[in-house]
């Protein structure tokens, strides 16, 4: 028997069979309209009652990826995701290679049909028209991956027997690395800023790491700004939704999967729709707590929300959106785009898309918790902490300059002298490492140094006990008489010194590199 499911303005006509291997299969079949689906779903009965169904086949591309987009796009893929891979098909798939048999795609064809894609014009997708003239090699490898699932279940269906694409020849691809705001850039933009609405855009979106769908999305009751909540480092925002443009038969074809509320249309006959849906992936739904300051930003924002409510009454469109127009109604990440655009011109800052602040804001913060990428992922909303070291793994240059520096302490610093390496000194509790793996053991020749300070030291000392005490005239003067060798980390406070009693001194000062060094450069001078 075969059922009809009506999807929208689609009927499908939804019928069991048993293939070749005797396993139990489903198919859905679609039409426009409910006379053509009631016509198939009658054939199929009859056909099955009286033995003359035939098991249903693929015959040519085209009909494989429709069947694919059925069983399996439709119940797997987000909405995003069914829009893009749908116009991948129509629009460099079917009008190529879609009227082909399966028999006929070869690995040979279809290396051949990927060098041709790179002289094919793109085509303007999902609302923006497309950055490049020619089909890129990384749109090829997307392509290439819609392809492959869909032969990988033409395999199990027994329509073919091989991928053709598994082996495929890709077109090589010079990886870009995403170019980020450094600190600086991010400060100067904000000052230059006289939108306000901008301002507050790319201060939560630094801070909070967040995709502009979310931040767009973003409604007051995910919002924890209380004084209190503030004063206790404890103010937040909570992520489960996100603001998108969907077209209306993407919407249909998936039955508004994932979808939680749709805002009307400013013009009804528009074919898409403006509206809310689940985030893209579980992990994406998160808490992200806030710095004080973007926490009181927040309040200045609702603050003049609730001016504009007041100003316009009842035409106020209230969805409790952070980001909303004076009317009340949802800003689109177009706008934040072309503002974001215009503010980089404005400044002569370095040209990177608003979704670059996500990647700044988490460069950021792996290098403030000193690589922490558990609580990085926990404000990215990231699924997995590889797709954070796969993407966000930008370098500063002041990391980089710290690493020279470290360099020359640890491996050069014996060639350089002290006042000439920038790096921090350690602690005072802390031995060096560095200092007991070039402890100085003193030589033949360093054993006659020895000697020779000792020697002068000592003399010198004697001569101070033997002088005699000044006169008193006056008020009482405290004499102090230096030793002419200095030691910063040690001195000699004995009244009584004797020559072995230097030499034992000195030997363990000239374990210290610093000290031999003094102690060379005074035996030279005397």
């Amino acid at each position: 028997m075969a059922s009809i499911v009506k999807r929208r303005k689609k009927f499908s006509v939804v019928y069991s069979y048993v293939d070749e291997r005797g396993e139990k299969r489903q198919k859905w079949e679609t039409f426009s309209t409910m006379a053509d689906a009631k016509k198939r779903k009658a054939e199929i009965e009859t056909q099955q009652e009286d033995g003359t169904f035939q098991i249903p086949t693929c015959t040519t591309l085209d009909e494989l990826l429709e069947e694919y987009v059925q069983t399996y796009g439709v119940n797997t893929w987000a909405l995003s995701t069914y829009e893009a891979r749908k116009a991948m098909i129509e629009n460099y798939i079917s009008p190529i290679i879609g009227d082909m048999k399966l028999t006929d795609i070869t690995p040979r064809v279809m290396d051949q049909y990927y060098r041709n894609l790179l002289q094919v014009k793109s085509v303007a997708v999902k609302f923006h028209n497309p950055r490049t003239e020619f089909v890129t090699p990384s749109r090829i490898r997307e392509i290439h991956k819609l392809l492959s699932t869909a032969f990988k279940h033409a395999v199990k269906w027994d329509l073919i027997s091989r991928n053709p694409v598994e082996n495929a020849t890709l077109p090589k691809e010079a990886k870009k690395e995403r170019a980020i705001w450094t600190a600086e850039n991010l400060m100067h933009a904000l000052e230059i800023c006289d939108d306000e609405m901008l301002y507050l855009a790319i201060n939560l979106a630094f801070s909070c790491s967040l995709r502009i769908g979310e931040m767009l999305g973003l409604t007051w009751d995910c919002v924890e700004i209380s004084e209190e909540s503030i004063r206790n480092g404890e103010a937040y925002i909570f992520v489960n939704k996100e603001l998108q443009r969907a077209s209306r038969d993407a919407m249909e074809a998936l039955d508004d999967k994932d979808v939680i509320f749709k805002f009307p249309p400013a013009l009804k006959s528009t074919h898409t729709c403006l509206l809310l849906k689940t985030p893209k992936t579980k992990t994406s739904v998160r808490k992200v707590f806030l710095p004080k300051t973007v926490a009181e930003l927040l309040i200045k924002q609702k603050a003049e929300q609730e001016e504009y409510k007041e100003l316009f009454g009842d035409e106020y469109l209230d969805y409790n959106l952070v980001f909303a127009g004076v009317n009340g109604r949802p800003v689109e990440g177009q706008l934040i785009n072309k503002m974001f655009r215009d503010l980089i011109d404005k400044g002569n800052l370095p040209k990177v898309v608003f979704h670059s602040l996500r990647h700044s804001s988490i460069t950021y913060k792996l290098k403030l918790t000193g690589g922490n990428l558990k609580s990085v992922q926990g404000d990215s909303g990231h699924a997995q902490t590889k797709m954070i070291t796969d993407v966000c793994s930008h370098i500063l240059d002041d990391d980089r300059k710290l690493n020279a520096q470290k360099f020359e302490q640890v491996f050069y610093s014996g060639k350089k002298k002290e006042d000439e390496i920038p790096v921090e000194e350690p602690e005072a509790e802390i031995e060096s490492e560095v200092i007991e793996e070039t402890t100085f053991i003193p030589d033949s020749a360093s054993e006659a140094v020895v000697e020779e300070v000792v020697e002068t030291v000592t003399e010198t000392v004697t001569q101070a006990e033997a002088a005699p005490a000044p006169r008193k005239r006056g008020r009482p003067r405290k004499v102090v008489q230096e030793a002419p060798v200095e030691a910063k980390t040690e001195s000699v406070t004995e009244e009584t010194v004797t020559p072995a009693a230097d030499k034992e001194l000195l030997l363990k000062l000239l374990e210290k590199p610093e000290m031999a060094q003094l102690l060379k450069a005074l035996a030279q001078t005397l």
